[in-house]
C-alpha cells in the first residue's frame, strides 16, 4: 500500500462522527479516575465534535436522533463546564503568578468562602457583569485577610470548589446512558456518510454561519461590551466547526486562523471569568492588591483583543478571505433550495411528485402573472423574496407532514415548514407564507378567518390564498404521481374574441392532459379555489402541438 493510501486510512480512522462518539465512551472511562483537568478537556472536545457533527446535519436529515444525540451530549458537555472552568481559573492565576513568583503580604487572618459558607463561589460567567468598569476598583477592601497572597487564596478558594464540582461531573457521568450512546455510534454514523464532505450544501451552511459572526463581530467593535464579545466568541466556533467536520480543503487552509483567532477570544472569556470571581470572592487585602491584579489581568485581555483586531479588522481581515471562500450571491438561493430539498426527500415518500408539482406550480404562476391575471412579482430574482419563491418552496415541501402518515398530513406539514430554520438566500416571511400555503394544497379550503390566516394583513392573506390555489390546481395535475402532465401554459380568452375585451376565462393548455382521465376529474374539483381568486372561469385543455416524447427503440 502506499504511504498516500496509509495516510488517507489514517485519517479515516481518526475523524469523522463514528470516531468522534466512540471517543466520547473511552474519555470517560478515563476522566471517571481522577477528573483531572486534561481528561475533562479531551471528553469535552470529543463531545463538542459530536454535537457540532450533529447540528451540521440536522440542517440536512430530519432525522429525530440528530437532536437525541445532541441533547445528550449537551447535557454531560455543560455538566462538566463548571469543572473545566474552575480548573482552567487555576491554569490563569499561575500563569499571572507562578507560585515561586509569589511574595507573602503582612495582616491578619482572612475568612475565605467556602462550600458551606452562604457565600457565592461563581464559577461561570455573567455576560451583564461589568467587570473591568472602574468602579470595580472603588469596592472596599474585605477587612480580615491572612498572609497569604492573593494567588494562593484564590487558589485556595478554587481548589475547594473543585473538589464539589469533581462529585458533580461524578453524578453526571454516571447518569450519562453510554447504552444509549453505543446505539447512536452505530445508527448515526452511516446516515452521515450518505452526504460527501467538502458537498456545496456544507459551504452553504459554513456561509450562513460566516454571516452571523460577521454581523456579531461588527456589533462587537461598536460596544466592546463582554457580553457582545463573548457572544461573537461562540459565532466564530460555532463557523469553525462547520468548516473543521465538513469542508477538509477549507479546514486545511483556515484551520491555524482559526483556532488563534478562537483562542484570542476564548482567553478573553476566561480572564473575565477569573476577574468576576476574585470580586465576587473577595480576595483581595487592599485597593493595591486589587489594582494590580487588574492592571495585570487587563494587559492580558488586551494583548489579545488586539491579536483578535489585527486579523480581523480591515480590507484585507481574515472575514475577507473566509468569504471568498464560500458561494458567492448567485449560488446562495440554489443551494438553499438544494438543502430544503435534501431534507424534504429524507420526509416525503414520493418527493419526486413534490418536485413535479413544484415545476408545475411555478409554470402555472408565472402564466398566470404574463397574462395579467395575477399582479406581478417584481422580487422574483435571486434574493428570495416575495411570492414566487414562497410558491416554490411550499410546493416542494408540502407533503413533507406525510412522514407521520397521510392523514392530517397538509396540517403536520405546516408544523414542520414553521420549525424549520430559514436557509440563507430566503428571508422569515418566505418560509412563514410557504408553511400557510402548503398546509391548504389539499383538505378545507383557506378562508380569511381561518385560524392560519387571520392574523396576517388583507393583502398578505390575498397572496397566500392565490399562492394556495395555484398549489391546489398543480398537485391536482400530478394526483396520479405519474408525471403525466408534462407541463403547463396559461392563455387568455377573450370574450366574443374581440381585440382588447378583458378576457372571460383562463385557459390552461397542459401537455399529456386528457379530458376523460382521473386527472381530469381531479383538476375539475380543484381548479374552484383559483376561479374564486381569479373571479372567472378556469379551462384545461390539451396542449396544442405539445410534441411527441421520443422513444429509443
Amino acid at each position: 500500500m502506499s504511504s498516500l493510501s496509509q495516510a488517507a486510512n489514517k485519517s479515516a480512522k481518526t475523524t469523522g462522527l463514528s470516531y468522534w462518539m466512540l471517543q466520547v465512551l473511552e474519555q470517560c472511562d478515563y476522566v471517571s479516575a481522577d477528573f483531572d483537568a486534561d481528561a475533562v478537556h479531551d471528553l469535552r472536545v470529543a463531545l463538542r465534535r459530536c454535537r457540532s457533527i450533529a447540528d451540521g446535519l440536522r440542517a440536512i436529515d430530519p432525522n429525530p436522533e440528530w437532536k437525541a444525540m445532541k441533547k445528550a451530549g449537551r447535557q454531560l458537555f455543560q455538566r462538566l463546564g463548571a469543572l473545566r472552568d474552575v480548573q482552567v481559573m487555576m491554569e490563569w492565576i499561575e500563569q499571572l503568578e507562578p507560585a515561586d513568583a509569589r511574595v507573602d503580604s503582612p495582616g491578619a487572618e482572612r475568612v475565605l468562602p467556602s462550600t458551606g459558607s452562604g457565600q457565592a463561589l461563581p464559577i461561570s460567567f455573567s455576560p451583564e457583569a461589568n467587570a473591568f468598569g472602574e468602579d470595580e476598583l472603588k469596592i472596599e477592601a474585605s477587612p480580615t485577610f491572612s498572609g497569604e497572597s492573593v494567588a494562593e487564596a484564590m487558589q485556595k478558594i478554587l481548589s475547594e470548589r473543585e473538589k464539589e464540582q469533581k462529585r458533580e461531573a461524578r453524578s453526571a457521568l454516571e447518569e450519562f446512558d453510554q447504552k444509549q450512546w453505543k446505539q447512536w455510534a452505530e445508527f448515526l454514523p452511516p446516515r452521515a456518510a450518505h452526504i460527501r464532505p467538502g458537498n456545496g450544501l456544507f459551504k452553504h451552511l459554513a456561509l450562513e454561519r460566516w454571516t452571523e459572526a460577521r454581523a456579531l463581530h461588527t456589533r462587537a467593535l461598536r460596544n466592546r461590551s463582554q457580553v457582545a464579545l463573548h457572544t461573537l466568541r461562540i459565532a466564530i466556533k460555532r463557523f469553525r466547526y462547520i468548516v473543521e467536520n465538513f469542508l477538509p480543503a477549507e479546514h486545511k487552509a483556515w484551520s491555524k486562523d482559526l483556532k488563534e483567532i478562537q483562542d484570542a477570544l476564548g482567553e478573553v472569556h476566561d480572564l473575565d471569568v477569573l476577574w468576576a470571581t476574585a470580586l465576587s470572592c473577595h480576595v483581595f487585602p487592599d485597593a493595591a492588591s486589587r489594582k494590580r491584579w487588574h492592571a495585570r489581568i487587563l494587559e492580558a485581555r488586551n494583548k489579545r483583543i488586539a491579536r483578535y483586531r489585527e486579523k480581523m479588522v480591515g480590507p484585507n481581515s481574515l472575514w475577507q478571505v473566509w468569504r471568498a471562500g464560500l458561494p458567492q450571491e448567485r449560488q446562495i438561493q440554489a443551494l438553499a433550495t438544494r438543502r430544503m430539498k435534501l431534507w424534504a426527500s429524507a420526509l416525503d415518500p414520493d418527493f419526486a411528485h413534490s418536485e413535479h408539482v413544484a415545476k408545475l406550480s411555478v409554470e402555472l404562476y408565472d402564466g398566470l402573472v404574463r397574462s395579467g391575471f395575477l399582479a406581478s412579482d417584481s422580487s422574483t430574482s435571486s434574493s428570495g423574496n416575495g411570492a414566487r419563491p414562497s410558491l416554490q418552496i411550499a410546493a416542494l415541501l408540502h407533503d413533507v407532514g406525510k412522514s407521520n402518515g397521510n392523514k392530517g398530513h397538509h396540517k403536520a406539514s405546516l408544523d414542520l415548514i414553521k420549525s424549520h430554520e430559514t436557509p440563507l438566500g430566503y428571508k422569515d416571511e418566505d418560509m412563514r407564507r410557504a408553511a400557510i400555503v402548503a398546509r391548504f394544497h389539499c383538505g378545507a379550503l383557506p378562508t380569511r378567518s381561518h385560524k392560519a390566516l387571520r392574523d396576517l394583513l388583507p393583502g398578505e392573506q390575498k397572496t397566500t390564498i392565490q399562492l394556495a390555489a395555484v398549489l391546489r390546481l398543480a398537485n391536482a395535475l400530478d394526483a396520479t404521481h405519474d408525471g403525466h402532465i408534462r407541463r403547463v401554459s396559461v392563455e387568455k380568452e377573450n370574450a366574443g374574441n374581440h381585440r382588447g375585451a378583458r378576457p372571460s376565462c383562463v385557459v390552461v393548455a397542459a401537455e399529456g392532459y386528457s379530458p376523460r382521465s382521473d386527472v381530469a376529474r381531479t383538476a375539475a374539483a380543484e381548479r374552484y379555489l383559483l376561479e374564486t381568486v381569479l373571479r372567472r372561469p378556469v379551462m384545461i385543455k390539451p396542449m396544442k402541438n405539445a410534441g411527441t416524447p421520443h422513444v429509443s427503440s
